[in-house]
This record gives structure tokens, C-alpha cells and sequence, in this order.
């Protein structure tokens, strides 16, 4: 059989299943609605405890909402950057399918911008949708019903010298000068009293250059992640006060551990410096890759790797260290804030037993694995993610779902899969888009695993499909194919570059993704393969 003859019969399946997914057979069910209370996490790759990305971090919040959960254990982002992974998951359109490979708001995205999101689907079916903290990127909020606490993305406190933002002094240079926002980390107390005057020197809120009062740690404002979790908690009581029961969307969103990677001096002190433990590494590794020469200007991974270690005297172990416990702390902050929570959700049974609820992220995150320290890259340790989804544990789910709480889903899916699984058990009607101009809805509904982990029947593809933006393509529908694809079955990971480089990782053997195979005669085959997988996910050939 001819390649192009093997991705012409796969796109028509495809197609096929497509059609099933997405059209108005996608809800099968009649039962009475259901509430949802969707968690967002930004730059939070696979350390929880549940899925063993790190040995040391503490989760237990997560820990325990994963105990009533299903656990995608193979779960990717679709875009491992804020914008446009978020345009995708609320829309349910892949990123290929827009041209939205960069940082263009959803409501300016040729595209995606005739599509509806997926609160104004909620909307449309009497739901009363509510939100706070960073979902969309940028937090344009008419989609909304009711918002919570406006901070512009919520990356605050930075510090303010009294002329710019900049790093705490505790971060030595050049990695300081990388800015106020991937340029720095520490404790809160390592920025000094702030005594919240608007125009002085210290904290201040983002980028909008707000106050944020510091005294010390018992006497200072709130993070916005804290006013995030305080407002959901208190709305959950209103909404369980209502006399008139109207189902809810409730999106929550958590900025930690994006940077910069403050938190409370407490949570630092859980990782003892000397204590901790780093991500496995290969000297090495970088070589067989070919991520370099696609990004010519070497991404800011490698960029900011090299600087890290730079400002340690190349002492690589110490860097790392310092620049882990940040984040491991800033883990552990935003767990407590989930803690919170789904704690007042459980206080309200009226409210708990019909509401399901979504835990995910944006993107993963690279910690000095193949000398790389950020986002953007088309590796594990930036496209995998975590997603737990605990169904509603009250009459609307049937007493098949009692059985297989705290189980886990091994099958590769993605963040695309997320709108039409809520359309599903939401039991939403309406077209996803606002005109025949906005993109065909990408994914398929999560339910068949939701109620059977080890189900064979699922529609959706082989493997979960991950895009690393080419700029230079953005917004071009005729180069797609010229994107850098990165694509993850159960036993491995494919990528192949907009240059036509290819790198392969079979996971059985290689968790790490350390040894490149994929220019091996006897992988010929499964390159070929997954290749055409891809090609049948994105309607071209590469």
C-alpha cells in the first residue's frame, strides 16, 4: 500500500470517528445536569505525588482529590505555551486546525475567533458560569457570567526598585537579567518589607505595579492564588444558599509554579537545599536531538539553562538545586490553595455529590533535562501533564463510576479532549462555533474512560498529539504541515521538526527519552508508522 494512499485511508477514518464525536450524537445521555468545577494549573509538569514526576514533592491535596479520581497518566498538552494551549482547551479546536501556533488573544485569532468558548456553551444551556484566576490567557472575561479577582495574568507580586520590576537580589546575575518574570525565585521575605504604598519601592501586584503589602509572613497581603481559592470558597456558599438550584461552570485558575517562583518562606523550608533530590540527567543528551537548528536562536530553554548555571559559577548541582526548590515550594503553595478549594466544595454536599471536577494544566515544564530550564519544548517533561477527573459522585453518574474511582487511564490523550468530554456530561446542545468561519472541534469525549479506565472502545486517536510552534508559519493554514510535531503513544514518543528532523523514544526501555532511535533501520517501520498517524491527525502529509 502507497504511503499517500495509507493517509488518505486513515484521514477518512478519522473523519469518520470525527463525525461521530462532534456532531449532535456526542450527547447520548438524558440526565439532569451537572455541575463543573474546572482547576487550572500553569507550567505544572508531572510532580504530584500521584504521578512520581519527583520523589520528594508534597501534594497532598492533589494526593487525595486523585483518591476519588479517574488519573490520566499519559495526559499532553497540545502546545506546551500559555496562550495558545489555553485557546485550545476552551475551544476544543487543535492549534493546527486554527494556525494559532503563538501569542494571539482567542477573541483576534482569525480563526478563533468565530469560535464559541466553552463557557458560552455552558451559558447557552442555563448554566450560571463563574471564574477567577488565569484560564484564558490575559483574562478577557465577557464569556463570563461572573468574575472573581482581577490581576493581569496573576504572575504577581514581582518587585518594583522604584523605577522598573526586577529580581530579587538573592538571585545572582546574569540569570537576573533575564527579567522580573522568568528571571527570578526565592522566598517571599527575600524581597524585603513592603509596606503597600502605591510608587514605592517593593512588592507590587504584576505587572500593573499595584501594592502588595509586606511585612512579614503573618502580617502581609494575599497572593492572588490564595484570593483565588478565597473567592471560589466563599462563592460555594452562596451558591449552595440559593433557594433556585441552577447548575454551575466554575473555572479556577492557579498561576504557581509559573514564574516568578515566589511563595511563602514556609514552603521552602519543606525542601532543605542540601536535601533535595535532582531530575535524572545525561551529559550528553542534547546531541542527538534536533531541536537546536529549528530554533536557531536556541529557544529560551537553552538559553536560560546556560545562564542559570553561569550565575553558580558553572556549578551545575547547586543551580539546579536552588532553582528546584523554588519550584517545588511554589508546588506546594499552589496544592494548599487547591486544598482550600475543593475542601469548601465537599462542605457543601448539596453541591459536591452533582459536581464533577476537572484538575489539569496548561503545559509541563523541562527542569535542566537535555540542558533545557522552561516550556516550548517537544519532550516529555514538557508535554506531559497532570489531568485527574473526579466524577459527580451523586445519582447522575451510574454505580458503574463507584467502581473504579482511584483508577488509572494509561492511554495517551490531551487537553483537546477536555471541551467535548464536558459537553458530554454536561449535556450541552448547541453548535461550538458562533459561524461556519470557526474551527471544527478536535477531540473526543473522555467519558468511555471515565467509566471503564482499561476501555478498548475509545474513538479518539492512538496517541496524543503535541505542536512546538514555528513562528514564522503562524497563522499560514498552508504550513501546518511545516510545524514541529511532537506525538505520544503509550510505548513512545515521535517527533518530527518543520526541517524534516525526526527523533524517537520508545518508553518501554527509555523513560527519559535519552537515546534517539529513530534513524535505526529496524525502527523504519514504526517511524513510518506514526508518521502517518500524525498526517491523519492534521489532514497533510509531513
Amino acid at each position: 500500500m502507497s504511503k499517500k494512499l495509507l493517509v488518505s485511508l486513515s484521514l477518512i477514518m478519522l473523519a469518520s470517528l470525527q463525525a461521530t464525536a462532534n456532531d449532535s450524537d456526542l450527547v447520548k445521555h438524558s440526565e439532569k445536569p451537572q455541575n463543573v468545577l474546572l482547576i487550572m494549573v500553569d507550567d505544572l509538569n508531572d510532580y504530584q505525588g500521584v504521578f512520581g514526576g519527583h520523589p520528594q514533592v508534597k501534594t497532598p491535596n492533589i494526593d487525595k482529590l486523585a483518591s476519588q479520581s479517574i488519573r490520566f497518566t499519559n495526559m499532553q498538552t497540545n502546545t506546551p505555551v500559555c496562550q495558545p494551549s489555553r485557546n485550545s482547551l476552551f475551544t476544543g479546536v487543535y492549534p493546527h486546525d486554527s494556525a494559532d501556533f503563538g501569542w494571539t488573544a482567542k477573541y483576534k485569532q482569525p480563526v478563533l475567533k468565530h469560535n464559541k468558548t466553552i463557557m458560552e456553551l455552558f451559558n447557552e444551556n442555563g448554566y450560571f458560569t463563574l471564574g477567577t484566576g488565569k484560564l484564558m490567557h490575559g483574562n478577557k472575561t465577557p464569556e463570563w457570567q461572573e468574575w472573581g479577582n482581577e490581576v493581569r495574568h496573576n504572575y504577581g507580586p514581582t518587585l518594583f526598585d522604584g523605577k522598573k520590576l526586577t529580581a530579587t537580589k538573592n538571585v545572582p546575575a546574569p540569570f537576573r537579567d533575564i527579567g522580573a518574570i522568568d528571571g527570578s525565585f526565592g522566598r517571599l521575605s527575600e524581597g524585603g518589607v513592603s509596606v503597600g504604598k502605591k510608587g514605592e519601592a517593593g512588592w507590587v501586584m504584576g505587572w500593573t505595579k499595584a501594592p502588595f503589602r509586606y511585612l512579614n509572613e503573618n502580617d502581609r497581603d494575599l497572593l492572588p492564588d490564595e484570593a483565588h481559592a478565597k473567592w471560589a470558597s466563599e462563592k460555594f456558599a452562596e451558591l449552595a444558599n440559593k433557594k433556585a438550584k441552577q447548575p454551575f461552570f466554575m473555572g479556577v485558575g492557579f498561576v504557581r509554579p509559573h514564574t516568578p517562583l515566589y511563595a511563602p518562606d514556609r514552603f521552602f523550608d519543606m525542601y532543605p537545599l542540601e536535601s533535595i533530590t535532582l531530575a535524572p540527567w545525561m551529559k550528553n543528551d542534547v546531541d542527538d536531538t534536533h531541536f537546536n537548528e529549528n530554533f536557531p536562536e536556541n529557544g529560551k530553554g537553552l538559553k536560560y539553562y546556560r545562564t542559570l548555571v553561569a550565575s553558580y559559577d558553572g556549578d551545575r548541582e547547586k543551580a539546579m538545586k536552588v532553582f528546584l526548590q523554588a519550584y517545588l515550594a511554589c508546588i506546594t503553595f499552589m496544592d494548599e490553595q487547591v486544598g482550600k478549594v475543593i475542601d469548601a466544595l465537599a462542605s457543601h454536599p448539596s453541591l459536591n455529590n452533582n459536581t464533577m471536577i476537572v484538575f489539569t494544566s496548561d503545559h509541563g515544564w523541562q527542569m535542566g533535562e537535555k540542558n533545557y530550564l522552561f516550556k516550548n519544548s517537544p519532550w516529555e517533561e514538557s508535554a506531559r501533564i497532570p489531568l485527574l477527573i473526579r466524577p459527580a459522585i451523586g445519582p447522575v453518574i451510574s454505580s458503574a463510576n463507584d467502581k473504579v474511582t482511584n483508577t488509572t487511564v494509561e492511554h495517551p490523550v490531551s487537553l483537546i479532549d477536555i471541551f467535548p468530554t464536558l459537553v458530554d456530561y454536561a449535556n450541552l446542545k448547541g453548535d461550538h462555533r458562533k459561524n461556519k468561519k470557526g474551527g471544527k472541534l478536535g477531540g473526543f469525549s473522555l467519558r468511555p474512560f471515565i467509566e471503564d479506565p482499561t476501555t478498548q472502545n475509545w474513538p479518539g486517536p492512538n496517541g496524543a498529539l503535541t505542536v512546538v510552534g514555528n513562528y514564522a508559519n503562524s497563522g499560514k493554514e498552508k504550513h501546518v504541515a511545516k510545524q514541529n510535531y511532537s506525538y505520544r503513544t503509550k510505548q513512545w514518543r515521535y517527533i518530527h521538526y518543520s526541517n524534516g528532523a525526526q527523533e524517537l523514544y520508545n518508553h518501554d526501555d527509555d523513560p527519559h527519552e535519552w537515546n534517539n532511535i529513530a534513524a535505526h533501520k529496524q525502527n523504519q517501520l514504526i517511524v513510518k508508522q506514526l508518521k502517518n498517524e500524525i498526517s491523519a491527525i492534521i489532514g497533510q502529509d509531513l
